[in-house]
């Protein structure tokens, strides 16, 4: 992959005081410049984080990024993310990246939700694509990907990932987002 070919990394940072979540977006190029942020909020337990990611890509508006990253699929407690939706809006391939193994958020979901919030929720779930288990630099880490098959979406998660296990692009939305939380946090408190 040649060294300015561009992501978006999309993570988040959850105030379980507030009841929201802020995400990051950030475009971070193979060769790991960071080359922009947008932020977005979404509610701790609700069913609006697809919308904040496609407010990120919306608000960025970089018709050079490549890929999208988002990490995980279940933000800010369940918070279900439509890959497809998000691969439509943004007109590129999306990668959801997770970091642990699971036997799959089906029974989560029914232990903590019922009814029409059960229901919403679990109809996004089972529309995702499945999960691929990959080896990257000696870490394991499962991988979704929407309109990249499995050898392209290896091959794009391991050039985005030049040391353990977390994409360039998600981490340093992560650390951005956590960061745009605590500043939203002490400005409160102002």
């Amino acid at each position: 992959m040649k060294s300015g070919t561009r992501a978006l990394g999309i993570a988040e940072s959850t105030d379980d005081d507030s009841g929201r979540c802020t995400f990051c977006g950030a475009v971070v190029r193979a060769d790991r410049a960071v080359d922009g942020f947008a932020f977005a909020t979404a509610t701790v337990g609700g069913l609006d984080g697809t919308d904040a990611v496609c407010t990120l890509v919306d608000r960025l508006d970089r018709p050079d990024v490549r890929y999208l990253f988002v990490s995980g699929v279940a933000p800010a407690w369940f918070n279900l993310l439509d890959l497809e939706r998000i691969a439509a809006v943004a007109e590129r391939p999306v990668l959801s990246v997770s970091y642990e193994a699971s036997p799959g958020l089906a029974p989560a979901l029914r232990e903590q939700f019922d009814g029409e919030a059960l229901a919403s929720r679990l109809a996004v779930y089972d529309r995702l694509p499945p999960r691929r288990r990959l080896r990257v630099n000696d870490e394991t880490v499962f991988v979704r990907s929407v309109e990249l098959g499995d050898e392209d979406a290896a091959r794009v998660v391991r050039a985005y990932t030049p040391a353990g296990g977390r994409p360039e692009p998600v981490r340093v939305a992560r650390l951005a987002a956590r960061g745009a939380r605590a500043w939203q946090a002490a400005d409160a408190e102002r």
